[in-house]
């Protein structure tokens, strides 16, 4: 059973009830640096970093994570050179165009987060096509945050509430946490439980800042392009070893925790979830 209440999710009353996390976010940071190590073009680090990205969807569908959500491009990277933005682009097409058909075939839904009206029409075309080709999917939910901006997604959620006043349909005392979070990008998802950002870097960089008010943060000096299955395991290990307490004491966490375990055991049920592979 559930109880509490965050700005829109009900809180586990037992630590346990989100192991392993419900919803991993990753700044995937570290792709230029990557490249200039190797004398390579800053391209060529963005180019390998998409296979981690498919290294680590995979890893997520095995470990029964229900979604999974990347900092693809942010509104402040538009201050990059030209010419890499460009290429940016450039590679967000194609990889839609190579992986989609993948993602329908395992079951993944595609969702991307973020103002489009920023894209051109070929860009938009395609994000619509690919969700829509993966709408009805059931399994893993990949989040592509692109030209997003935790900021703004908090102020597109209150023009939506001021319009609701303005339009006499909405009282301004009416308005709560709870509302406000109704109309942010990821309201219909759980939020981030465990927040991984590679690279060295340790700050969270205007990514879902109203959705990780509880998350679990992980930053590793690994580059994105070498994040393999080994360093999201030991993420993975981080987050198991922390209490996660959504202001509570440590006693009553633990006292909530043999609760659930005794409900579990005499249910019989083993907790353990049904996964499937990659292909």
């Amino acid at each position: 059973m559930l109880r509490f209440m965050t700005g829109k999710s009900e809180i586990p009353v037992s630590d346990r009830d989100s192991r392993p996390p419900r919803h991993v976010a990753i700044v995937m940071d570290g792709n230029g640096r990557w490249a200039r190590q190797r004398k390579l073009p800053r391209f060529a680090g963005h180019t390998a970093g998409v296979d981690t990205v498919k290294g680590v969807v995979r890893a997520c569908v095995e470990n029964g994570i229900q979604v999974l959500t990347l900092f693809a491009f942010s509104s402040e990277n538009w201050r990059r050179p030209r010419d890499e933005v460009s290429m940016l682009m450039g590679l967000f097409i194609s990889a839609l165009d190579q992986q989609v058909k993948k993602l329908h075939e395992n079951d993944i839904r595609l969702r991307v987060i973020g103002d489009r009206s920023a894209f051109n029409p070929a860009l938009q075309k395609r994000i619509r096509d690919a969700e829509a080709l993966t709408r009805d999917n059931s399994g893993l939910v990949l989040v592509i945050a692109a030209n997003y901006g935790g900021r703004w997604d908090i102020v597109e959620a209150s023009r939506a509430l001021a319009r609701s006043v303005a339009a006499g349909a909405l009282e301004p005392e009416d308005i709560s946490e709870q509302l406000l979070a109704h109309h942010m990008s990821l309201r219909d998802l759980p939020e981030p439980d465990l927040f991984i950002r590679t690279g060295g870097e340790q700050r969270v960089s205007n990514f879902l800042l109203w959705d990780m008010a509880y998350t679990e943060l992980y930053f590793t000096d690994t580059l994105w392009p070498d994040f393999d299955r080994a360093a999201f395991d030991e993420a993975l290990a981080s987050y198991d070893r922390r209490q996660r307490r959504f202001g509570r004491t440590s006693e009553q966490v633990a006292a909530a925790r043999d609760q659930t375990a005794g409900a579990a055991s005499g249910s019989g049920v083993s907790g353990r979830a049904n996964l499937h592979r990659v292909r």
